[in-house]
């Protein structure tokens, strides 16, 4: 439980950085690559004791990473966030190689729902989701790594970066459940972005 009551005091942290003005978040940023989530060392800590609780910790986290991003909505309005998002979205749908047009039909009510991403207009969101798509049914492998060059644009910017992996976990943990080709997408977007994914438990 002390990851989780650590991660919900360091939501509450960038919720007051944004209120108390755009610049000390902006400004703050990058030197904090690390650090917004601190939890390098507490994911660690935990490693051993994921087993048996990870679908109640994985629930958990979501939450937690919703609430956080909620918190920074205001500040997640460029381009990049939104083009990263959507690459992001559509890997996790094809995470397994196979992409299934039930999946991709959920998967896309999950982004037009989203809070955050109700910053931008439904058909630019749905147009970029379903290139990606398109592109990974056509060639996996060669969908992929656009996918990811797509991705890697937002890693200017160390909140939009970690922004990018917060919403690929809310929209894979939608259903409660990530299974180990979702989490390697996700560790491999990290590393595109520059992020730890032990910030995530990845």
């Amino acid at each position: 439980m002390a990851l989780f009551d650590r991660l919900k005091d360091q939501a509450k942290n960038i919720q007051q950085q944004v209120q108390g003005g755009r610049g000390t978040t902006t400004g703050g940023a990058a030197p904090g690559h690390g650090s917004p989530y601190g939890t390098s060392q507490g994911a660690g800590a935990h490693g051993g004791s994921q087993g048996g609780a990870r679908g109640g910790s994985r629930a958990q986290l979501v939450g937690v990473l919703k609430s956080q991003l909620g918190s920074l909505k205001t500040e997640l309005k460029s381009g990049a966030y939104r083009d990263a998002s959507m690459a992001m979205c559509a890997l996790v749908a094809a995470a397994d190689g196979q992409v299934d047009g039930a999946e991709i039909q959920q998967m896309e009510s999950l982004i037009l729902g989203n809070d955050v991403l109700q910053n931008f207009p439904p058909e630019q969101l749905r147009t970029r989701f379903h290139k990606h798509v398109d592109q990974l049914t056509r060639n996996f492998p060669q969908g992929k790594a656009e996918a990811l060059q797509e991705i890697a644009k937002a890693a200017k910017k160390p909140t939009e970066a970690r922004a990018v992996v917060q919403t690929g976990i809310v929209i894979a943990g939608a259903d409660g459940h990530f299974s180990q080709a979702e989490q390697s997408i996700l560790r491999e977007a990290c590393a595109a972005l520059g992020v730890d994914p032990a910030e995530f438990q990845l």
